[in-house]
């Protein structure tokens, strides 16, 4: 039996201590079975949570909002090139509102959709909720974890709610593995638009944008900017290969708090 040790190694842990025969030599063999795998759940990030979010991961099928990336910091659950949080608290001043301050101590940077910038851009491929909170500031080399449940093992298609300026690459990795899957962004630049800093809000659905082979419970995907920057990040939505898309529709489903 093949075992992933991650954060809900700690469930099965726990289950397993049940079974052992705790003789001299069964201790001392299952004692450094423990701190081998304590060793790699240091190194793990724990699913988001937090007053109005539950702890729980993400469900897929359904949509995986990239702002709800896992906690443990800076290096476990996602790299950053800078400490401070671009939106939270900065460009959204901290005025003790939940969206304003969504977690602005972290160096992710966060924002959230506006009526002006995000809503009412006639170059918009697509209209997002009011309220919807993503990851925007992306530099090459930037990545982020997201711990999903998947509900069966099969194969999933994801459609990306996100906004680019520039063409990007993203690429997911699954449990820390090497296989890398590559996702496209087209720019959603436009000419037409008459407000120039809101050519980082034009709106776009990349259909498709993803394919992963899941196994049934949890795993960790690994988000990483490839190449390109100055895009937003919204939202996942996945479904098995091959079934139609569900209601409600990627433009609706959003973040809580908003």
């Amino acid at each position: 039996m093949i075992l992933n040790f991650n954060i809900w190694s700690r469930c099965w842990l726990a289950s397993f201590t049940k079974f052992v025969s705790l003789s001299f030599g069964m201790r001392s063999l299952f004692v450094g079975f423990l701190l081998g795998c304590t060793a790699s759940l240091a190194s793990a990030g724990q699913p988001f949570h937090d007053a109005v979010h539950p702890a729980a991961p993400q469900r897929i099928p359904g949509p995986v909002f990239c702002a709800y990336y896992d906690l443990g910091g800076e290096g476990i659950a996602y790299h950053d090139t800078e400490a401070e949080n671009q939106g939270s608290g900065k460009l959204n001043p901290a005025d003790g509102t939940y969206l304003n301050e969504f977690r602005r101590h972290e160096g992710i940077d966060i924002s959230f959709t506006k009526q002006l910038n995000d809503l009412d851009s006639p170059c918009n491929k697509v209209i997002p909720p009011l309220g919807l909170l993503y990851i925007g500031w992306n530099e090459p080399g930037e990545w982020f974890d997201l711990t999903v449940e998947t509900t069966e093992s099969g194969t999933y298609v994801a459609d990306l709610l996100y906004t680019a300026h520039n063409d990007a690459t993203l690429s997911l990795t699954i449990n820390g593995g090497s296989n890398a899957v590559s996702c496209s962004l087209a720019s959603t630049f436009d000419a037409a638009e008459t407000i120039p800093w809101r050519q980082w809000h034009h709106w776009n659905v990349a259909r498709d944008a993803v394919t992963l082979k899941l196994d049934k419970g949890i795993s960790v995907l690994k988000v990483r900017n490839v190449e390109g920057g100055g895009f937003n990040l919204a939202t996942f939505v996945f479904r098995p290969a091959g079934a139609a898309r569900s209601s409600p529709s990627i433009t609706a489903v959003k973040t809580a708090g908003g």
